[in-house]
């Protein structure tokens, strides 16, 4: 019996859906099949009930549920105590984070802490701060870096602030907009131009919205999942689009701050870094976190 069906078959009674979590994984949803089979197979029995469109276990599948997850513990608790007597221990820590925080805030510090710990591999999954919250909530994921908290209870986790930013719109550095090397418009003259902004679930997408009410007059034209992929856009078109302040200032040759002088601050948000509460994390997990904590003074 593998280890890994033994995970997945857990994180599946979390997802309810074969689908949804092939998703996630590295896997097709065959292959997912295929792992559920062969433990029911191992074990002698249905562990699903498959006569009904409602993901439900079986009375056996519900007492294979309870052990596999002693399993799991015991397994890792083992796989911990050997490797610590060969010195040899290799874990990982995984980090579901929206882009700011995961890809230009928490890079330096992940290549610090594993310079001092060799021990540990680093996953770094770019999502949304929905997405991310979602990831830990799950246990898909170890800490989210988030730049906000949707419409989740911020009582519910353990956080500390690890950033703050200011959201500026932008365009294209060939824009008409400035041409006259000016970057201060009005604000009437920048709507008469396209939009493009990320999807639902987009932190900064949620913050804009709050804080600046005026999005409404936008010509929203375009939606797209990936900073990157925006930067594109604004870049080589008419589009207007916003950024964090942060990422700005490492494309300032393929995009420019426009400054609307009706409103000279838009909106801004915190970033932070956070587990959920009362989640039992490994020695190297929780060392991570305090080493984060002490060396991010915001």
């Amino acid at each position: 019996m593998q280890i890994e069906y033994l995970r997945n078959f857990i994180k599946l009674t979390q997802f309810k859906s074969f689908s949804k979590l092939a998703q996630e994984l590295p896997i097709s949803q065959s292959t997912l099949s295929h792992q559920i089979s062969q433990l029911e197979k191992g074990f002698g029995g249905v562990l699903i009930d498959r006569s009904t469109k409602k993901f439900e276990l079986t009375i056996a599948g519900k007492i294979f549920l309870k052990h596999a997850d002693n399993i799991i513990k015991m397994y890792d608790e083992c796989k911990r105590e050997i490797s610590v007597i060969f010195k040899q221990e290799i874990e990982d820590i995984i980090i579901s984070a929206s882009t700011i925080p995961g890809s230009h805030v928490l890079p330096k510090f992940i290549a610090e802490f594993r310079n001092k710990n060799p021990s540990v591999n680093f996953k770094i999954l770019i999502n949304n701060s929905q997405k991310s919250i979602e990831n830990i909530k799950k246990g898909l994921s170890d800490f989210a870096g988030i730049g906000s908290f949707m419409n989740y209870k911020r009582e519910s986790f353990d956080y500390f602030k690890i950033g703050e930013e200011k959201i500026k719109f932008i365009c294209s550095p060939n824009h008409e907009l400035i041409q006259d090397g000016d970057n201060s418009v009005k604000f009437e003259d920048l709507i008469k131009f396209p939009f493009v902004w990320r999807e639902k679930g987009s932190g900064m997408r949620e913050n804009f919205k709050k804080q600046f009410p005026k999005y409404q007059d936008l010509n929203i034209k375009l939606t797209i999942n990936d900073n990157d992929s925006i930067i594109s856009t604004v870049s080589e078109s008419n589009y207007i689009g916003i950024m964090s302040e942060i990422q700005i200032k490492k494309m300032e040759h393929l995009i420019k701050t426009l400054e609307i002088k009706e409103f000279p601050e838009m909106a801004k948000r915190s970033l932070f870094f956070l587990k959920l509460k009362d989640r039992d994390l490994s020695e190297l997990k929780n060392k991570f976190w305090e080493y984060l904590k002490q060396k991010i003074k915001v």
